[in-house]
């Protein structure tokens, strides 16, 4: 009896298991149908690769379908050469390193001792009030350090290239000088007048000159380093020591020679400082200026005999590393005027120059900051001087 209840049981369990395979192979069929028919009833949707990712509802074969498009970003290194060609031009003359690690405009800034020659004061160029110093105040400042131009090989003074700073004349084709041509004319020393070439005379010794014919009235027969071209010259034409007529500012009719001393930097602001004759020092654009048209083989040997002329054979020899003296604008010293040493006082400071007023005359002008005018300038370059004779 207790084997037939066991035999009825174990057909009860088989009978069970077959159903429940039974069931799960249906579920499986029916889940794989209803897979397919999904498939098949689901809209394809691509949007376009130049698109940008977006949700789109398709209604297809009367049914709705999603479709999202994930965004991908791709970085490609650019090549070196389209790089450097994105980069604007950082021309290496305005913005070098060396200038900027250097003071204001040269490699030897020396600035006066305040002695009895000079003010109990100073004032800076953002126009505090000056300070006196107090009278029990019996310390006295250290004497002016100069350095000597050997030891500041490095630093350049108003540039870093070799075109700021060169003083030799570049190795150019001569420009054509040739009848009917406009020129600027010696007519005196310090005056030079517009005019036109009517004839060329050569002499017996080859050397050539030139009849001019001035605009206002007049004829002239002159050296080829008498006359200047009539159009500004090309910057790679100027160098220091060239020779130049600048035209004034205020008078554009009115012509003066001169000696080139500076070419544009970031120090001078990008304009050229030229000594006239007359050691009037000026700042002038491009615009202003006309090369002498056959200079000769020493510039300075077209200068009348005179202290500007000592003084610009010393300043061509010192550059690019000039002596220059340290101004504050209100600070009092000595310069000369009509060959006196006077009291003045500093107006403006730019760059290599200072504006003095005059006390007594109440006369202002513009002087190189290391003119001979200046009594410390003076005084430092007579001390030079004997120092060099006793080593020699």
């Amino acid at each position: 009896m207790e084997l037939d209840e066991v035999q009825a049981s174990m057909l009860e369990l088989h009978e069970f298991g077959e159903r429940v395979e039974k069931r799960r192979k249906m579920q499986s069929e029916k889940e794989k149908d209803d897979n397919e028919n999904t498939s098949e009833s689901l809209c394809e949707s691509v949007p376009p690769t130049n698109e940008t990712p977006i949700k789109r509802t398709q209604v297809e074969d009367g049914c709705d379908s999603l479709s999202v498009k994930k965004a991908v970003v791709v970085l490609i290194r650019l090549p070196e050469y389209k790089i450097r060609a994105l980069r604007p031009p950082t021309p290496q003359q305005f913005y070098s390193e060396d200038e900027s690690h250097s003071s204001s405009d040269s490699d030897m800034q020396w600035e006066p001792e305040d002695d009895s020659s000079d003010s109990d004061f100073s004032a800076s160029n953002n126009g505090k009030k000056a300070v006196k110093p107090p009278k029990n105040d019996t310390t006295r400042p250290p004497a002016p350090q100069t350095s000597s131009n050997n030891n500041n090989k490095n630093n350049h003074a108003f540039g870093h290239s070799s075109h700021e700073t060169t003083k030799i004349r570049p190795d150019l084709p001569e420009e054509e000088v040739k009848v009917d041509m406009m020129v600027l004319t010696r007519k005196r020393r310090m005056r030079w007048q517009r005019g036109k070439i009517v004839e060329i005379v050569a002499k017996e010794d080859g050397r050539l000159k030139f009849k001019v014919s001035f605009e206002e009235k007049g004829k002239s027969l002159v050296s080829g380093h008498h006359i200047a071209f009539d159009h500004p010259p090309k910057l790679e034409q100027l160098y220091v020591g060239a020779r130049v007529v600048v035209r004034c500012q205020d008078n554009k009719f009115r012509f003066r020679p001169g000696i080139l001393a500076e070419l544009p930097s970031r120090k001078n602001r990008l304009r050229f400082l030229v000594f006239i004759d007359d050691h009037t020092p000026v700042y002038v654009g491009l615009p202003l200026l006309h090369l002498v048209c056959r200079p000769l083989k020493d510039a300075l040997d077209d200068i009348p005999d005179s202290p500007n002329k000592h003084f610009m054979k010393q300043y061509i020899k010192d550059w690019p590393y000039p002596h220059l003296t340290q101004y504050r604008a209100g600070q009092t010293l000595n310069a000369e005027l009509n060959g006196v040493q006077q009291r003045c006082e500093v107006h403006l400071v730019d760059c290599s120059l200072i504006q003095v007023v005059f006390q007594g005359q109440q006369h202002k002008e513009w002087i190189h900051r290391g003119s001979i005018r200046l009594e410390h300038m003076a005084r430092f370059l007579e001390l030079k001087s004997g120092e060099e004779h006793k080593d020699d």
